[in-house]
């Protein structure tokens, strides 16, 4: 079965067709940029966008880099407009794809779900954490496979200040940092989770995880198994599809 997922970040929108039996794309994903600033319309037309490229006239999961309540209810939003904070997301997407049947649900919480079923998080049990860097730092917690939503982690506070200020992707790449330099916020960042929850796994996703092998092996002290996603940057894709299908 093929369920239509878009990933919503803080800097572009990506999507494509998914098959669900395999958790890959069938086809190679569009992207578009995310609009400046990211309000509920530009948004909205971005996906369109995607959604139109493609010709899809089905079901479409959407992640949004936000809490999600109440089905698609916008309750946070740290890096797209304020105005999305109460928004009823379902409603809007729908609107903009002509009726077509929509679900939303946290970004880092599709990606996890996606590397649970089909990448690095398969048949772990115990305390699971995917982090996802990029425009901010999104997270999954799983306990023994269990999906707890909408965690946040990346506003953990750190040496005072949010934790994705300081050692998400964008804060690397704001601050031209080497990857050595990079990976020490993030040691110092997974310390304070593993701290929090001690986990057995952690699963380092977003953009990054395709370049794992330059920051990974600078990272020392955390007793936790740390992989990089799988799935990679689709992860999110692959999630949001099978949201939509009432797979996770």
């Amino acid at each position: 079965m093929q369920i239509f997922g878009v990933d919503i970040g803080g800097s572009g929108i990506k999507g494509a067709p998914v098959d669900l039996d395999k958790g890959e794309l069938t086809q190679e994903r569009c992207k578009v940029l995310t609009p400046h600033p990211a309000t509920p319309d530009g948004v909205a037309d971005g996906v369109k966008e995607v959604v139109d490229h493609f010709g899809w006239t089905g079901p479409v999961g959407l992640t949004f880099p936000g809490v999600v309540t109440g089905g698609a209810t916008i309750r946070t939003a740290a890096n797209v407009d304020k105005s999305w904070i109460d928004t009823d997301a379902g409603a809007l997407f729908s609107d903009r794809l002509g009726g077509l049947p929509v679900t939303v649900v946290n970004d880092a919480d599709a990606a996890g779900v996606a590397e649970m079923h089909f990448g690095a998080g398969q048949d772990r049990k115990g305390t699971v954490i995917l982090l996802t860097f990029g425009t901010g730092i999104g997270s999954a917690l799983f306990v023994n496979g269990v999906l707890v939503p909408n965690t946040e982690l990346g506003h953990l506070e750190l040496n005072g200040h949010d934790a994705e200020k300081k050692a998400s992707s964008k804060a690397k790449e704001d601050g031209e940092l080497t990857w050595e330099h990079w990976a020490g916020r993030v040691q110092k960042y997974l310390a304070h989770v593993e701290m929090l929850f001690s986990p057995e796994l952690f699963i380092i996703g977003g953009g990054v995880s395709r370049k794992a092998d330059k920051f990974l092996h600078f990272i020392e002290g955390i007793k936790a198994e740390i992989v990089p996603a799988q799935l990679q940057n689709n992860a999110g894709i692959v999630g949001a599809a099978m949201h939509a299908a009432g797979d996770d």
